[in-house]
Formats: structure tokens, C-alpha cells, sequence
């Protein structure tokens, strides 16, 4: 079975003594050549070579006894050429079996998994790809879920939404639920009412008529009670006020609500004092250019914590467009007027026409902004809370950082001179996206066009 090649060349001759054996038992040549690990081609060549002549009839009728050998095999666990193998009956007829009945083979187990041993404690994670085929596993053997909930240690609600998750026409799939699972992680997401204009229409003009979220989403049920795709939750609707409004959602925000709040008010959750800065501009406000990397001078900044008893943090501000790094010492703390300080001396170093904007996250570091742009003359926008892909190119860097930084170190410990250096280090390290130029030289190169300011000027 291992070899399953084309032509005959190279094959045992065990396979030939295999094949007709199979052959003069009456399977048909291709049966016979899945019996024998060649290829259906290469069976009916040796038939034919051996005097066999096709019967009136193309192809093999198997009776009811040889498909439910096929099916048990398969619900065993055996792929779709071993349970032929087990029923002899052709490799191209399991094929053609597993298609027409929409059958989803078990999840091939991975080499480590073992039975079961003692319940594990109960744990919020989210469930692995080995605790989903040990879940398939229970399921196959008809354990209801609740008890292959015990037997994971999962709560029975995760295990509900999970086999609703993986289920198939064949039941409950591993790898079906893993990849849904994967999907649902990727990040951003459309959002719900960017991809349905006519709800975004229907939501609009209901806005316009001052109707609240709530009275929106519960009249389109009821006008539209047949029609899914206009329906719509309010918190949906208020998260396309808040978060990022674009288009005529943007224009609303101030006044489609009768409170008139352009930000949200937490609704029961622990103050934590993010996303309190006052007058701070939102990143959906930020100059398009800076979107598709285009024109440099665009920056995104954050810190790198050390360890909790020292209070010491490094600044990092990364240029979008080449990746080129700039570090900023912390003295004494990571307060905001320790940062203030720190990027009112070192953003002047950089040339002006570099200097078109920085984007950080709600942190209370950066509670003094405004007196920030006031020196610098650098506008700074806000991302979303708990949104790091807005600065996906400062998260990338700060995880290279780690490599000079360790996590739970003093990191006051690093003067300037050291933090230039790794900086210039970083800085000479090749890229592939910019085929292997270094963040200096892709920098340089770009300063160095005349036409690369172009579209910003125009």
C-alpha cells in the first residue's frame, strides 16, 4: 500500500502475484489494483495483459453486504483506500461512495494522544486541537456530551458549542471545528453592517429619525420578520457609532444619539482608567496616506514593561512604512510626564517632513498629548481599545525588542547610548518586504526620491 504509483516499473512482484490472486478471485482490476497498491491504470494494464476482457456491463455492482463492510471500516477510523482494501472493492468506487453519501472522514489523531486518564481541571482556555479529537473520539463511541464534558474537564455549555461548531453530515469532525475555530480568530473582521448596505440604509435612516438603537433593531424584526440579513442588534449598532463610525455613521455619531456622547460610557465593567485622555484624536482620523504605508513619517509607539518591582519601561516608536526604529529612554518611571519629556527631546532628532503623525493605544502614559504636539508639532491619534493590530508594525517590533530586553528585568538598567545601539542594530537587519534592504536603507532611498512626497503635497 505504500508505493500506489503509476506503470509498472519499480513495483514488486509481489504486487503482480497480489493482484492476480485478487483478480482470479473475481474483484474487478480496479478492486484488484487497490488490493494490490497500484493504481487502477496500472491494473487494467496487467488485466489486459493477463487475457481479461471487460463483460458487457462497465464496472462492478457491489451487493449490500460489501458496502456495509466499506462504512463500518470507515466509522472505525480507516481512510477511504483502507476500508476498500477491507470490503475489496475499488478505490475509485469509495471515492465515488464517500462523495454521493457527503461523508466526512474521522480526524486523523495526533501521534501523542493517549486515553484518558483522570479528569484535568477546568480551565476558561480554549479548547485544543487534541481535545478535540479526544472529543470525536467519545462521540464515535456514543458517549453522550455531557459525560465526554467530564471527562475533558470542560464545562458541558464549551462542549455544546463546540460539537455544534465541528458538526458534519457525518457527525461531530475535529478538524472541522478546529478550522472554524481559526476563522473566527482572524483579525479584523468586516463589520456586520459594512458588509450589508441595505441594513447600513435601513440603519441610517432610522438614525436620521432619531430612533434609538434598541427601537432600531427591534422594528426591523418586526418589519423585515422574514429576512435575516435586515436584522441586526443594537450593540451592533452602537459599536458602529463608537468604534471607528465611517461614512454617514461618522457624521451621525454627535447626533443620532439623544445623549449626544461621541464616547462610550462603560457599560458594568471595572474603571481602569484607559481610554479617559482627554481630547485625544481617534485613529479612524488619521490621514489615509498613512493606511497603505505609501509616504513615510508615519510612527506607532508604545512601551516594553520591565519587571513589576522595578517600574521601568522603554519607549519604542516605529515608522510604519520602513520599519526604521527609535527608542526612548525612561529615567526614573513611565509616567506621562517622564514620556512627554523623553519624546519632546528625542522627536525633534528626526527630520520634519518624517514627523506627519504617531498613533499609540489609550494609555494613561500618554495623558499629556496634547503638550507633546504642542512641542513636537506631531499630531498623535488613538487606536481603539484593546485593538493592537491597529499598530500591528509596533507589536511586531516590540516582540524583536524582547530578544535585547528580556520580560521581568529592570530595563532602567539600559542607558541611552545602549538603546541607540540596539536601535542601530535593529535598523540594519534585513527585510524581506523590502527585498532585503535594511529599515536605514529602505529610509534613506525613499528620502532620497523626489516623488515619494508627492502625493502628500499634491
Amino acid at each position: 500500500m505504500g508505493f500506489r504509483m503509476r506503470g509498472s516499473k519499480g513495483v514488486p512482484e509481489s504486487a503482480r502475484g497480489e493482484f492476480r490472486e485478487a483478480l482470479r478471485s473475481g474483484l474487478s482490476p480496479a478492486a484488484a489494483a487497490t488490493v494490490a497498491g497500484v493504481s487502477s491504470t496500472t491494473g487494467y494494464t496487467w488485466a489486459r495483459a493477463a487475457g481479461w476482457k471487460p463483460a458487457g456491463h462497465q464496472g462492478t455492482r457491489y451487493c449490500a453486504t460489501v458496502r456495509e463492510a466499506f462504512w463500518a471500516a470507515m466509522r472505525s477510523g480507516a481512510s477511504a483506500t483502507e476500508a476498500a482494501v477491507i470490503a475489496g472493492v475499488s478505490e475509485m468506487s469509495a471515492l465515488i461512495w464517500v462523495k454521493q453519501a457527503g461523508y466526512v472522514p474521522r480526524t486523523s489523531a495526533p501521534a501523542d494522544l493517549t486515553e484518558f486518564d483522570c479528569p484535568p481541571a477546568r480551565v476558561r482556555a480554549a479548547l485544543t486541537f487534541t481535545e478535540r479529537c479526544r472529543l470525536e473520539e467519545l462521540l464515535e463511541r456514543a458517549y453522550p456530551p455531557s459525560e465526554a464534558a467530564a471527562l475533558l474537564g470542560r464545562h458541558r455549555d464549551t462542549i455544546n458549542r463546540e460539537i455544534d461548531r465541528g458538526q458534519t453530515n457525518s457527525g461531530y469532525r475535529a478538524r472541522v471545528g478546529q478550522d472554524v475555530a481559526e476563522a473566527n480568530l482572524k483579525r479584523p473582521k468586516p463589520r456586520h453592517l459594512q458588509e450589508r448596505p441595505a441594513l447600513l440604509a435601513a440603519v441610517v435612516a432610522r438614525l436620521e429619525q432619531r430612533h434609538s438603537p434598541q427601537q432600531i433593531a427591534a422594528r426591523l424584526r418586526q418589519d423585515f420578520p422574514d429576512d435575516p440579513e435586515m436584522w441586526v442588534s443594537h450593540e451592533t449598532i452602537y459599536q458602529a457609532l463608537y468604534v471607528q463610525p465611517r461614512g454617514e455613521l461618522a457624521r451621525l455619531v454627535k447626533t443620532a444619539l439623544r445623549t449626544g456622547r461621541t464616547q462610550r460610557k462603560p457599560q458594568g465593567r471595572k474603571e481602569t482608567g484607559r481610554g479617559k485622555l482627554k481630547d485625544m484624536i481617534n485613529i479612524s482620523q488619521r490621514p489615509a496616506e498613512a493606511e497603505d504605508r505609501a509616504i513615510p513619517g508615519h510612527w506607532e509607539g508604545d512601551l516594553i514593561l520591565g519587571s513589576t518591582a522595578s517600574g521601568s519601561a522603554i519607549g519604542t516608536l516605529v515608522e510604519r512604512t520602513t520599519g526604521f526604529v527609535v527608542l526612548l529612554h525612561l529615567p526614573d518611571d513611565r509616567t506621562a510626564a517622564t514620556l512627554a519629556d523623553a519624546i519632546s527631546i528625542k522627536v525633534p532628532e528626526i527630520p520634519e517632513i518624517l514627523r506627519r503623525s504617531l498613533t499609540w493605544d489609550q494609555g494613561s502614559e500618554m495623558a499629556l498629548h496634547t503638550k507633546i504636539t504642542e512641542v513636537t508639532g506631531l499630531p498623535i491619534y488613538f487606536c481603539d481599545p484593546h485593538s493592537p493590530w491597529q499598530r500591528g508594525t509596533n507589536e511586531n517590533t516590540n516582540g524583536l525588542l524582547r530578544q535585547y530586553f528580556p520580560k521581568g528585568t529592570d530595563l532602567s538598567f539600559y542607558g541611552p547610548g545602549w538603546l541607540d545601539q540596539v536601535a542601530a542594530e535593529l535598523n540594519a537587519r534585513p527585510r524581506k518586504r523590502h527585498n532585503w534592504r535594511t529599515p536605514a536603507e529602505e529610509l534613506h532611498r525613499l528620502l532620497s526620491d523626489p516623488s515619494t512626497f508627492v502625493a502628500a503635497t499634491a
